[in-house]
């Protein structure tokens, strides 16, 4: 090794300094450029001491991502990545030669330690002549290390790993916020296979994310609640044990949510909970029953079984029914806010025996500032409120951390990737979120980040969801505003390993695409495109849609299809991009916000083309020319316009039955593709009828009228909605 033995490094570093940096997610705080180096004779991964076994892994893991790479890993290559724990005389120089410098600077003093805040998690990386080594207190600090050098090698071929080059540079980095987490929705129809956890669990790690949070309503089978889950659509016990082990070998700890005060629906279902729900088969369980806490204590010895980390969460968000049943007179008399806070307090008192720290969702207490500071010490300390905010807030998020904070309650931040009932998700809306949540996070003294992602209407595909989760894993580890511009110029090289560009344009347009719906209110946030994606054009409510896509439909495809175009582009130029079912799910994404402009285009261009026949049915129709015929056949005939969306909703269809599958189990995907064979099953009505009327033209003569075919009329000024602006020609 070339580390500092008397003799300065700054004429290399002086040489260098135009070198251009590589893209890292998240940035690390200090980071100087270097040269690259090629690797096309292979690399070797060594430890300056005997390993220690954390960080023999973090090595492993490393050398399996090399072979990925086609990368060789041998003993002899002359690029050396050396792995250092902080403490030997090794690691303080190496450490000593990270620290930021100038070319009139004097040797620094011998380095002892590391400063405090990089002790958990932090590491130094420094070019060393033959290569990168490495320094860290922890092994944490270790892996995040190597993980970062793992994004500082780049393949330039576009076939093999035989041109790949490591970018080295000097870098200084440790984390912004202590905790930072994934909150995965497990309940609202997708369940994920344990392989796809361990996946999310391994890229997440990537990240430097060390939280992760499966949100349980149902879907966690407990051995003294027999009835809490359904098999086949929830974790068994082995499931919950083989993902803990998992994931601490990446240092991410698993934080179980189990709701225990609202959003229990699935659960009060059953009869046997009926004297604990606030209202029949309602949400909501009933602070006044008696058997309230004994089935919260139940789950939670259960779950604490399985989860053995230091946190649990127990959600109490959204208890919509509260003071509507059974706590109505203690509402009435009390408030809803003291009613609320008084269970709380008793589920937390319930699960003190546990010994575990408290989280629980921000929303509802948020509004009561001076009963949250006049709530006991020993809750304060037993809690963690998570605060949590969907949209962007140009103004701030103060409004909801400072109750906690003020109080005296540590506090987390939960944004979110905004995926929840849209074909895609809403990007730009996700970023901006993230950025001022977490940012305004920090500044009001928030110790972690939980970035949320929920399957609302069940229809959410993971493979989707990665842009939000890796920009969610940036914002917290860096400290103030994270640069939306830097990750979405980022984004496809790190993931994917795109280095054209191509990856980052096609994500920029889908973002275009549901920017252009969120700017222009086609449909509400909480509505969602999924829902404009099912509804039928034809019906009332279709037509109001329709009036309100008319102008965006093009402009909508013409997105969407570029993002098509250039997926397809990066993949002939390189075959091996990394993630290709993340690559699949943005082609699918594409697809499906191409169909949705095109079904409002196609059903307009069919209830004009049917106005268009009419006229020409009512006129001198043996001379008109297109005649009758031609115009039904251009609605119902081959390649007509009502074969395109049958044949368009039946192709997606088994689109999307493949991405399920590879993430979730088969659970809950019927209710999904039934919709999608509902809407075959419109379209193909439709042809029936159409046909029909085909047939009557042609014996009859006697064209039916659009209404009894269900077409509507090209207007329907009683709805508000104006003509469609095609011109009907005049009869002949």
């Amino acid at each position: 090794m070339n580390l500092r033995t008397g003799a300065c490094l700054l004429p290399l570093f002086a040489v260098l300094a135009s070198a251009q940096a590589p893209h890292l997610v998240p940035i690390p705080r200090e980071l100087r450029p270097a040269a690259d180096q090629s690797l096309s004779a292979g690399i070797q991964l060594n430890c300056a001491a005997p390993c220690a076994p954390e960080d023999s892994f973090a090595i492993e893991d490393l050398k399996s991502y090399l072979t990925t790479l086609g990368i060789p890993v041998t003993a002899t290559a002359p690029v050396n990545i050396l792995v250092a724990r902080f403490g030997s005389p090794i690691s303080k120089s190496i450490y000593a030669d990270s620290l930021p410098k100038s070319s009139t600077d004097t040797l620094p003093k011998e380095v002892q330690d590391l400063p405090p805040a990089m002790k958990p998690e932090g590491y130094a990386i420094i070019p060393d002549g033959k290569g990168l080594a490495l320094t860290a207190a922890t092994p944490a600090g270790i892996f995040y290390a190597l993980q970062t050098i793992k994004q500082l090698i780049e393949i330039k071929s576009e076939t093999t790993g035989t041109t790949a080059i490591l970018h080295t540079a000097t870098i200084r980095d440790w984390p912004a916020l202590k905790y930072r987490g994934l909150h995965d929705d497990l309940s609202r129809g997708p369940v994920p296979t344990l392989d796809f956890q361990k996946k999310l669990v391994r890229t997440l790690a990537a990240y430097k994310v060390n939280l992760y949070s499966p949100y349980f309503e149902s879907t966690q089978q407990y051995a003294s609640l027999p009835l809490s889950a359904i098999p086949g659509a929830s974790l068994s016990a082995a499931d919950a044990r083989e993902l803990v082990a998992y994931a601490a070998l990446y240092h991410v700890t698993i934080i179980p949510e189990q709701e225990a005060f609202g959003h229990l629906r699935h659960m009060l279902l059953s009869e046997q909970y009926a004297d604990v729900a606030e209202t029949p088969h309602g949400a909501v369980l009933s602070p006044g029953q008696p058997g309230s806490i004994p089935l919260i204590d139940g789950m939670f010895k259960d779950l604490a079984a399985l989860y053995p980390g230091p946190f649990l969460h127990i959600g109490g968000d959204e208890t919509v029914d509260l003071g509507i049943g059974r706590t109505k007179p203690d509402v009435d008399t009390r408030g809803l806010a003291p009613v609320y806070l008084d269970f709380l307090q008793q589920i937390v008192t319930a699960l003190a025996p546990l010994h575990r720290k408290i989280l629980f969702w921000g929303d509802i207490a948020q509004d009561s500032p001076a009963l949250l500071k006049a709530l006991p010490q020993s809750f304060k300390k037993q809690t963690i409120a998570v605060a949590w905010g969907y949209t962007p807030e140009p103004k701030g998020f103060a409004r909801i951390l400072k109750p906690y904070t003020e109080a005296g309650i540590e506090t987390w931040v939960a944004p979110s990737i905004n995926n929840y009932r849209q074909v895609w998700p809403n990007q730009q809306y996700a970023l901006e979120d993230i950025q001022q949540f977490t940012r305004d996070g920090q500044q009001f003294g928030a110790t972690g980040q939980l970035n949320t992602l929920w399957n609302d209407d069940g229809e959410s595909l993971a493979n989707m969801n990665w842009y939000g989760i890796l920009f969610g894993a940036a914002a917290a580890w860096q400290p103030g505003e994270s640069s939306i511009p830097a990750f979405q110029q980022s984004y496809g090289q790190v993931f994917h390993g795109d280095s054209t560009g191509l990856i980052n344009q096609a994500q920029n347009e889908l973002t275009a695409a549901m920017t252009l719906l969120e700017t222009n209110k086609v449909i509400t946030h909480t509505e969602g495109t999924d829902g404009l994606f099912w509804v039928d054009p034809w019906s009332k409510d279709g037509q109001l849609f329709a009036s309100r896509m008319r102008p965006l439909n093009s402009e909508l495809r013409l997105h969407a299809e570029r993002a098509i175009t250039l997926v397809a582009q990066a993949r002939n130029r390189n075959p091996n991009l990394r993630e290709p079912e993340a690559l699949d799910a943005i082609d699918f994404g594409a697809r499906r916000i191409d169909f949705l402009g095109l079904k409002f285009q196609l059903s307009e261009e069919m209830i004009t083309s049917y106005a268009q026949a009419t006229t020409t049915a009512a006129g001198d129709w043996k001379k008109a020319h297109p005649g009758v015929a031609a115009q039904l056949s251009d609605l119902n005939g081959v390649n007509g316009r009502l074969q395109d969306l049958t044949y368009g909703y039946s192709q997606l269809r088994d689109m999307y039955e493949q991405q399920w599958l590879r993430t979730y189990r088969p659970a809950n995907l019927r209710p999904v593709l039934a919709r999608y064979d509902l809407s075959i099953a419109l379209w193909l009505s439709r042809i029936d009828k159409i046909r029909s009327a085909q047939r009557q033209w042609t014996t009859n003569h006697i064209l039916t009228p659009a209404a009894d075919l269900g077409i509507p009329a090209l207007g329907i000024p009683a709805l508000g909605i104006p003509a469609l602006g095609i011109p009907t020609p005049p009869t002949p």
